[in-house]
């Protein structure tokens, strides 16, 4: 284990001297060690920038450390004077790869292993690369080359894990391999974000939050690791940790989209005044309504009527009139009465809530079979970011059906649910050529 409190990390930076794999790993576990040093790291790297009369080698060395703090662009700015060593080469494609250029980036690892540099190293980075460029059964191929030490390393275990999960493989595998990673190496990045996300998905949102936090110590740190923190921080009320995560994106990517949206967001909710109380009324009336009918003892009249209607849940029944269940055949007073009584007993009526109903409210009926089949998938296939998808979980929202049922204006209600959500939900729906109730 390195000793990172020996470590200098101005001598690294700043003095001429040797500076390869080693010296970066030190500067990480440094930062690991105590995030106050990236503050340090980062003023080496502005001071060493402002330097004149750089050398090729001064020139990857700024460009590395350029990376290790997340300015990509600069770094290959920095990294494209080097001396055309493996150090160059390799850093360039972890840049090209950060920044979503997957063919340079594999061309440049290629480059790195040509000149010397680590050649398991090389290809679990082109594996890495091939996996984003959308191509997970090039990655698997790559990491199945691979034999010896090198398959017992955090790297390996987390890109293999990342993979399995790309093509679609055992997810009890993929949490295992993260797993693995984590106990190889309690700092790696990738790992500690890959089994945060794993975490988040399941609910545990504890869990996640400490991956998250530990995954964002680490250099150069992931952006979806601070958007997916921020998020987790935001659903806790913490708001200015939340806009320390979206600013430390905007540090290094100042047009970042998401990050400028959520960064709003997070100033406006930690100075907008909440009603506690009626937000938990609120949330709590939003789960009872999406309670299914079928949860309750109906007679079979009354089940097969209210089926016919496309009558799903409590918030169904309440956005129907007396004469609306009247009108449908072999639906009578009886069957009237059972339902009245049913929702009496959880404090709710007919129309209370009719006034929402709009004419192109979802109607199985009006749907294909082939449509219908659509509409009852789960509503994780739209594959939601974070944001999107927990609102889900809080609204009750299990289907696309359940969600087409709802309004924008019923889905910017819920917390921490903006404008950028909300089309995200529609774009999704969009490609399924679905929308919202009332759009």
């Amino acid at each position: 284990m390195l000793q990172t409190a020996e470590i200098d990390i101005k001598q690294i930076v700043l003095v001429d001297g040797a500076f390869g794999p080693r010296e970066v790993e030190q500067l990480a576990a440094a930062v690991a060690r105590d995030f106050s040093n990236y503050q340090s790291l980062r003023d080496s790297v502005n001071q060493l920038e402002s330097k004149e009369d750089h050398t090729p080698a001064s020139s990857v060395r700024l460009g590395v450390c350029q990376y290790l703090i997340g300015r990509y662009q600069k770094a290959i700015d920095w990294l494209r004077k080097g001396d055309g060593g493996a150090m160059q080469h390799f850093y360039l494609g972890k840049c090209y790869c950060a920044l979503g250029q997957y063919q340079q980036a594999i061309e440049s690892y290629k480059a790195a292993q040509q000149a010397g540099y680590d050649a398991g190293q090389c290809a679990l980075a082109r594996a890495e690369a091939l996996r984003c460029s959308g191509d997970p059964m090039a990655a698997l191929k790559v990491l199945d080359g691979l034999s010896g030490a090198i398959e017992q390393t955090a790297e390996y275990l987390a890109q293999r894990a990342a993979t399995v999960a790309a093509i679609g493989g055992n997810p009890q595998e993929v949490v295992a391999l993260y797993e693995r990673a984590v106990e190889v190496d309690g700092n790696h990045p990738g790992a500690l974000f890959g089994l945060a996300v794993e975490n988040d998905r399941r609910g545990n949102d504890d869990e996640a939050l400490e991956l998250y936090r530990r995954a964002a110590e680490q250099i150069p740190t992931h952006v979806g690791t601070l958007l997916n923190l921020g998020i987790l921080y935001e659903d806790r009320e913490e708001f200015q940790k939340a806009a320390q995560c979206y600013q430390r994106i905007l540090d290094a990517y100042p047009n970042h989209p998401r990050a400028a949206l959520f960064f709003k967001d997070t100033e406006a909710s930690h100075e907008q005044y909440y009603d506690e109380d009626a937000v938990k009324k609120r949330d709590r009336m939003s789960q009872l309504l999406n309670i299914p009918i079928t949860d309750f003892e109906l007679s079979q009249r009354s089940r097969n009527c209210l089926q016919k209607m496309g009558i799903v849940t409590l918030g169904d029944l309440c956005r129907c009139t007396e004469a609306d269940l009247l009108a449908s055949k072999n639906f009578g007073e009886t069957s009237l009465n059972e339902i009245k009584e049913m929702l009496a007993t959880k404090g709710l009526r007919l129309g209370q809530l009719a006034g929402e109903r709009s004419a192109d409210w979802y109607e199985p009926t009006a749907y294909s079979p082939d449509e219908q089949a659509l509409l009852n998938k789960p509503v994780t296939d739209l594959s939601l970011s974070v944001r999107a998808r927990k609102c889900m979980v809080r609204l009750g929202i299990n289907t696309i059906g359940e969600l087409i049922r709802k309004t924008g204006d019923e889905l910017l209600e819920c917390k921490n649910f903006g404008v950028t959500s909300l089309n995200e939900v529609r774009d999704k729906l969009a490609q399924l050529g679905l929308r919202l109730r009332g759009e």
